[in-house]
């Protein structure tokens, strides 16, 4: 398309209506809404992504146990698989604002309680798992809020820019939280990181708490009146819940993206998590698992800045694309290729990750109805992410058996046929992207701005201007 140019002179007529794509230079983050959300989302991520390092520490310098980080950590995932749906018919049952601003709350309570138990010197192992389960049930009710409220706050058009740009606040808080929690736990312990997470909670629960949305629903009216009685609610609850699997099942092309990324997280988290350090140890030493996660995280980063330019007409088949990439640093550790290979396969595959995730994110939130886009997000986040622990769980039991480099390399196949499997289905192919103009549209609307400037030239030089 020819690039538009300032009017040589006033218009004789009234421009048409505008392309439904916005002009890239636009900002979302000058719009007040969006600013105040992705300003909570950055110091709540920046505060998370630090952490999981300083609760390490914290737990191994007070009890000497790895037993007890163990405990620690499973108490905290537990709620947050078994309690998704939960979250997600809340989310879509009440204001994502205030299901949001509580869970912050929330979650900064329960980090500031483990930050006074640590600096007070009164670590015990039943508190801090407690408060750590507490952490996980809020987050269960977090996550799918945090899906489902991005469409209120932006166009259907600048869905994937907006997170494109949540995708790169995400992926840069990875880099830098963990080394900054490192620095902090060296110099100041690991009571003062954790209490540093609190803080972030509570800065971002005051940011969300300026979010403000036309209507007062996520859903019809006549779904969000709240029963009186304590039966009765959760009653509704569970019909919500049921509804949401219905709803769920009824969308082809999410069911069939789920079930991919089940797949691939089963063969290939716990194989890259456990098996990565082993193999990259004896085919490049220590130092080189260390560049190979900084590289994959700049991939991330790089890519998620990209995709906020990028304009695709299938959005979706692009992103199931590539994630087949994720699969190239398993099958470089099965080839056994050394450090120069496995760094590239990693930067690839950072960048192909983003470019899931944004695609995914965007495809639901422009196709799945608002009113049960939260409930839609916590099956495919459950259904997805179970599959992790038990990939965790093979992983060692296969290597032993068969090989750790052949189970990395199977591992890389498995994965990669998982990523393009689901492209055997129209419903994912052909899945539209909301507002792009098709072929035809756009062919029109380079000739009307090719018009509309010839004909402005020539008013403006009395001339006919060479093409």
């Amino acid at each position: 398309m020819l690039p538009v140019h300032p009017p040589l002179t006033p218009p004789l007529t009234p421009s048409p209506t505008p392309s439904p794509t916005p002009p890239p230079t636009a900002s979302l983050l000058k719009q007040p809404r969006f600013r105040a959300f992705y300003a909570g989302r950055l110091v709540s991520l920046l505060g998370s992504s630090m952490a999981p390092v300083a609760l390490a520490f914290a737990v191994l310098d007070a009890s000497g146990s790895a037993h007890d980080l163990g405990v620690v950590l499973a108490v905290h995932m537990l709620p947050l698989l078994a309690l998704l749906l939960v979250g997600g018919a809340v989310a879509d049952r009440f204001s994502r604002r205030n299901v949001l601003v509580a869970t912050h709350l929330g979650s900064a309570l329960t980090q500031g309680g483990v930050a006074a138990l640590l600096l007070t010197g009164h670590y015990s192992l039943v508190p801090v798992a407690v408060l750590e389960f507490l952490n996980g049930t809020l987050g269960a009710f977090t996550a799918p809020a945090l899906r489902g409220v991005v469409p209120q706050l932006v166009d259907r058009a600048r869905l994937q820019q907006a997170n494109s740009l949540l995708g790169t606040a995400r992926n840069a808080t990875k880099i830098l939280g963990p080394s900054l929690s490192g620095v902090l736990v060296v110099a100041a312990g690991s009571g003062p990181a954790i209490a540093f997470d609190a803080c972030t909670y509570l800065l971002a629960a005051g940011f969300l708490a300026r979010l403000t949305f036309p209507g007062d629903a996520n859903t019809p009216r006549q779904a969000r009146a709240v029963d009186t009685s304590a039966p009765r609610r959760a009653t509704a609850l569970a019909a919500d819940i049921r509804d949401g699997w219905t709803e769920f099942r009824a969308i082809r092309w999410v069911w069939i993206g789920t079930l991919s990324f089940c797949l691939m997280n089963l063969a290939q988290t716990g194989t890259w998590q456990i098996l990565g350090p082993q193999l990259t140890r004896q085919i490049s030493g220590e130092a080189t698992w260390g560049f190979v996660l900084s590289v994959r995280g700049i991939g991330l980063l790089v890519s998620s800045l990209l995709m906020y330019r990028l304009v695709v007409r299938r959005l979706l088949r692009l992103g199931q694309l590539a994630s087949a990439l994720a699969a190239l640093p398993l099958l470089a550790l099965g080839a056994h290729l050394h450090a120069p290979w496995l760094l590239a396969a990693a930067f690839v595959a950072g960048l192909g990750s983003a470019v899931t995730t944004v695609g995914w994110d965007t495809s639901l939130q422009e196709h799945v109805p608002p009113h049960v886009l939260s409930r839609v997000a916590s099956y495919d986040e459950l259904l997805s992410y179970i599959a992790i622990p038990v990939g965790q769980l093979c992983v060692g039991p296969l290597a032993q058996t068969y090989g750790a480099f052949r189970v990395a390399g199977a591992a890389g196949i498995v994965s990669a046929a998982a990523a393009t499997l689901p492209l055997a289905s129209r419903a994912v192919r052909h899945l539209p992207r909301a507002g792009a103009p098709g072929p035809s549209e756009a062919s029109r609307a380079a000739r009307s701005t090719r018009s509309r400037w010839l004909a402005r030239a020539r008013t403006c030089t009395g001339s006919r201007p060479s093409p």
